[in-house]
């Protein structure tokens, strides 16, 4: 019986046909588990991963092994974007016990859905000092029959160890000034002033950090953040962990130089970076910044966009080598000299070697080079560089594809709108924000249901039976917000406050602390409540910012105590693990600063009111929310944001209104003394 057939998960489907008889998360299993007496093997991974797709090739599809899985196992297979809450809870259990963690994540349960054996991947023989799994599968199985009782204890001691680790972060302080102060130090501590970047290999995009120092340095005019910001997001735009041809970020770096990445691009990396970029352009007028946060954006549309307006999750770092016809990572991406000067001719074969520092050597692996592009390299003429881009960029479209999860994923499909929305707004695209608008539009059609309740993903229009999770609302949130203050249309305020409630009465503790899951959501052995971040905001933090935002825009005092007590663990976590807080430290700036109201009234027509829209949204005021259009009167007609109400026009001229907690500085009509106000120049 083949259970995955119908599933909506790509990475589920793409085991659909092993001969291990795969079952998905549900009761069904364990009562199976339950029925035979058999331990649970949960296998959970995702679709863009490389050793997720190595250990399928090696044990899942070999039939000997599955045969071995089927008769002494009950099989679950998990995509863990789709159930972050169930990766969540294993893998602490995974890091708790190894040290270490990651994809494919390999946990043996019992039919009570305790763990009692877990790592990651493990290779089908003896290597390194690693048990086949084979080996493993036969050693759980005689621990199983043979001393149960030791597997039952093993499993209460793990399931009391993580009860033990529930914190109460609730009831921390409201984060000072101090707090950033302490993370900017620990950070200059961390700082890789050689590389750019925090910490050594292998290295990721800390782009939730980069904003922290982008607000950090709007707020206290420290040059030590904007220059750490500055020579990181250089860093990464000239290494090979940027697409040279295409645009986009993938997922890390496998060294601290940034020159070999590990290849899947995810969508909210790059929905992080295109937004980060932005934010440098917008405090440094830098030309690269701009150009990269184009690029990533029209990475995004091009090859994530799907068919329903939404945005897909990943790209695969593995492709189909023309030369062996193996998938192998990065057989995309990578180039010999030879190749170059095939697609290129001979003359600029070798200036675009010697730009993109591709060499006979190579940089990856069998002697082919990512392309990387040296500041200190030779001297083009604009025209000729954009076509022996534009001449390799075709060429690599005639090769094998990576393969695309196109699944849309809520959180992620917020960040993108966030994103999407502001990079059209900066930079006169137009047809970017009309991609935001469409992707909210499909999350608030497919995804919300008729209480605002949002589902975690969906594919090919149709919605998954996942809930969404606290990042789901507050990433969704923050998107529908950014489209609001881009495009002056409350309706997306509408939205966002639908969802802030609900973060409110379903995952807000009587503490104050904030859960991953809902209320009423499935009672895994643990409820995950994590506030770190790690590739992408944590829904703590991320609802954190939403429920500021609403509440600068509504004067809601319920959002802006919820934010409050919800900001009391960046001051507990901060100063001692700044790169792992970025977002919430972020927040925090925002916090510090106001966050400042901007009303921005007149006709939407009006150019006088367009180029005072535009500065308000260029301004660096952390966290600063944005209201455009009509003045609202008192009986509610007018504009479509409470900061309306009420506004004058100025000698009968659209106005700017800049506000902290609702006191308001004198308006202005003049974009340059709203630029002041907000802390930015005046924009061309």
């Amino acid at each position: 019986m083949n259970r995955l057939a119908g599933v909506t998960s790509p990475y589920l489907l793409q085991h659909a046909d092993n001969p291990v008889d795969w079952w998905p998360w549900g009761p069904e299993a364990f009562e199976e588990a339950k029925r035979r007496d058999v331990p649970v093997l949960l296998s959970v991974g995702y679709s863009a991963c490389h050793w997720c797709h190595v250990m399928a090739h090696e044990s899942f599809e070999d039939e000997l092994t599955a045969a071995y899985m089927n008769e002494h196992f009950v099989n679950i297979k998990v995509d863990r974007e789709e159930r972050p809450d169930i990766d969540a809870v294993y893998m602490e259990a995974v890091q708790a016990a190894t040290g270490q963690g990651g994809w494919p994540m390999t946990v043996f349960l019992g039919a009570d859905a305790a763990p009692f054996y877990f790592g990651t991947y493990f290779p089908p023989e003896p290597r390194h000092g690693m048990p086949s799994f084979m080996q493993v599968l036969e050693g759980v199985r005689t621990a199983w029959v043979g001393r149960p009782e030791e597997v039952a204890e093993v499993a209460r001691r793990i399931v009391g160890d993580l009860a033990g680790r529930q914190l109460d972060y609730g009831k921390a302080g409201l984060p000072g000034a101090e707090v950033p102060a302490q993370a900017l130090l620990g950070l200059t501590r961390e700082y890789d002033s050689v590389h750019g970047g925090f910490g050594g290999a292998p290295k990721f995009p800390p782009s939730m950090v980069v904003e922290f120092l982008l607000r950090h340095h709007a707020r206290t005019g420290a040059e030590g953040a904007l220059q750490m910001a500055g020579e990181t997001c250089e860093a990464m735009a000239r290494g090979g962990i940027y697409d040279q041809l295409g645009g986009g970020f993938a997922r890390y770096s496998v060294d601290r130089e940034w020159v070999v990445p590990h290849f899947e691009k995810m969508l909210y990396d790059n929905a992080l970076l295109c937004r980060a970029y932005a934010h440098l352009w917008r405090s440094t007028g830098s030309d690269l910044a701009r150009r990269v946060a184009l690029e990533t954006a029209d990475f995004m549309v091009r090859e994530l966009r799907t068919r329903e307006g939404g945005f897909a999750s990943a790209l695969d770092a593995d492709s189909e080598d023309p030369a062996t016809g193996k998938h192998v990572e990065g057989a995309y991406y990578a180039w010999t000299p030879a190749q170059l000067t095939e697609v290129l001719g001979e003359a600029d074969g070798e200036l675009a070697a010697a730009l993109f520092g591709v060499t006979g050597e190579g940089t990856f692996e069998h002697g082919t080079s990512v392309l990387q592009l040296s500041a200190d390299g030779p001297d083009v003429d604009p025209e000729r560089f954009g076509g022996i881009k534009a001449r390799l960029l075709a060429a690599r479209a005639e090769r094998p594809a990576p393969g695309r999860d196109d699944k849309i994923v809520a959180a992620w499909n917020g960040l993108a709108v966030a994103a999407l929305a502001e990079c059209g707004a900066y930079f006169d695209r137009p047809d970017l924000v009309e991609r935001a608008t469409e992707a909210a539009d499909l999350l608030v059609r497919v995804h919300m249901d008729g209480r605002a309740r949002l589902a975690r993903t969906s594919r090919d229009g149709k919605v998954g039976v996942n809930a969404g999770v606290l990042e789901d609302y507050g990433d969704v949130a923050e998107g529908f917000l950014a489209l609001a203050a881009v495009t002056g249309e409350g309706v997306w305020l509408e939205f966002a406050g639908f969802l802030t409630d609900l973060i409110l009465d379903r995952f807000t503790a009587e503490d104050g602390s904030l859960y991953d899951t809902a209320h009423d959501a499935e009672q895994l052995i643990r409820r995950p409540q994590d506030p770190t971040d790690t590739a992408a905001p944590s829904g703590w933090t991320a609802a954190a910012g939403a429920l500021l935002s609403y509440a600068a825009h509504t004067g809601s005092s319920a959002h802006r105590t919820a934010a409050e007590r919800a900001l009391g663990v960046v001051g507990a976590l901060g100063p001692r693990a700044p790169r792992f807080i970025g977002q919430g430290l972020a927040v925090v700036e925002a916090l510090l600063d106001g966050p400042r109201e901007v009303a921005v009234v007149g006709h939407p027509q009006d150019p006088a009111t367009a180029a005072l829209h535009r500065t308000a949204l260029l301004g660096t005021a952390p966290g600063a929310v944005v209201a455009a259009g009509l003045p609202r009167t008192a009986d509610g007609s007018g504009g479509e944001f409470p900061l309306l109400a009420d506004r004058v026009l100025v000698d009968d001229l659209p106005s700017a209104y800049v506000c902290r907690h609702f006191v308001c500085a004198r308006p202005t009509t003049d974009p340059a003394e709203l630029a002041d106000q907000l802390g930015a120049e005046y924009p061309a």
